[in-house]
């Protein structure tokens, strides 16, 4: 069995909201479809539920929607 495949999202300042990332890494349309997975406790972070959408997250945190993973990578 294989893991997953993470894929890195760059970002260009040292933190950004859970919300955003969502729209930034395509796994939601938008704002609001972001606040329903968040809300329903869809979304993981750093491989726990969190339903936060103002959710600070750094370099190297990880966000799982529906079987997709994403990492945060902070550009300097």
């Amino acid at each position: 069995m294989s893991s997953p495949e993470i894929n890195d999202i760059p970002i260009r300042d040292d933190m950004i909201r859970l919300g955003q990332l969502l729209k930034l890494a395509n796994l939601v349309e938008d704002g609001v479809e972001a606040a329903d997975l968040i809300k329903n406790g869809m979304v993981q972070v750093n491989g726990e539920i969190d339903e936060r959408r103002g959710r600070q997250l750094h370099d190297g945190d990880t966000v799982t929607v529906g079987g997709a993973t994403v990492r945060i990578s902070t550009q300097k």
